[in-house]
């Protein structure tokens, strides 16, 4: 297979679609690595399940405060605006509609916008945690992810084969290869890599892509 994003060039290249004061959950892990690449002159405002909103960068090694931390139990810094509150209060911001992007990490997402993102294996996150509310609750749900998996399987799916988080939520998807759209229950390429031809990205894919205008190059930085 050609050469491939890292997971820090995917994640910028979520980064970009982000509109400047946008409110914005990043999901557990890698999603987490998203805020790093905001755009310049773009403020994104971050809220996090366990009550915070609108929280900074981390703290630097050896300067954390534990009493402030993300969902992932992350240290994190607050800033002018920085808002406290209860969990319960936090989900019914998520339920509510109030949040513009959620962005998730996957194990499977369907041609139809089906997501999984969790697992009961012996490896597996043992609980969905908030995924399920960010999923319909969020206005706009993309996913960060590799391509394939570790032994080469597509992610991308006719069919999501593990537990679902959610039904028809996810619109855009932000691989190492490509960023995919879904729509009208199809997955639709928007950005490929050069080097890789459609042919080949579609022998990595585990059900039809679709053309809708042209595809433009994916091009990200080093980062």
């Amino acid at each position: 297979m050609t050469a491939k994003l890292t997971n820090a060039q995917i994640a910028w290249r979520a980064a970009q679609d982000i509109q400047d004061g946008a409110y914005v959950n990043l999901g557990i892990g890698f999603p987490e690595m998203v805020a790093r690449f905001q755009p310049p002159g773009r403020q994104a405002i971050f809220h996090t399940e366990n009550g915070i909103l609108g929280f900074g960068e981390a703290p630097a090694p050896g300067a954390e405060d534990w009493d402030l931390i993300n969902a992932g139990k992350k240290a994190v810094t607050i800033k002018p605006g920085t808002a406290f509150f209860h969990h319960a209060d936090s989900f019914a911001m998520v339920r509510g509609g109030h949040l513009d992007v959620a962005i998730l990490g996957a194990y499977q997402v369907a041609q139809n916008g089906d997501l999984a993102n969790w697992s009961t294996g012996p490896k597996g996150v043992p609980a969905v945690g908030g995924a399920m509310d960010l999923v319909h609750g969020a206005k706009r749900v993309a996913v960060i992810t590799d391509h394939v998996t570790k032994d080469g399987k597509p992610k991308l799916v006719e069919a999501c084969a593990l537990p679902l988080t959610g039904v028809a939520c996810v619109t855009r998807i932000y691989t190492s290869l490509a960023v995919v759209d879904i729509k009208g229950g199809h997955f639709v390429l928007r950005e490929k890599l050069a080097a890789l031809s459609f042919d080949d990205l579609q022998s990595l894919t585990g059900a039809p892509l679709h053309l809708d205008g042209d595809v433009a190059e994916l091009i990200v930085p080093e980062v």
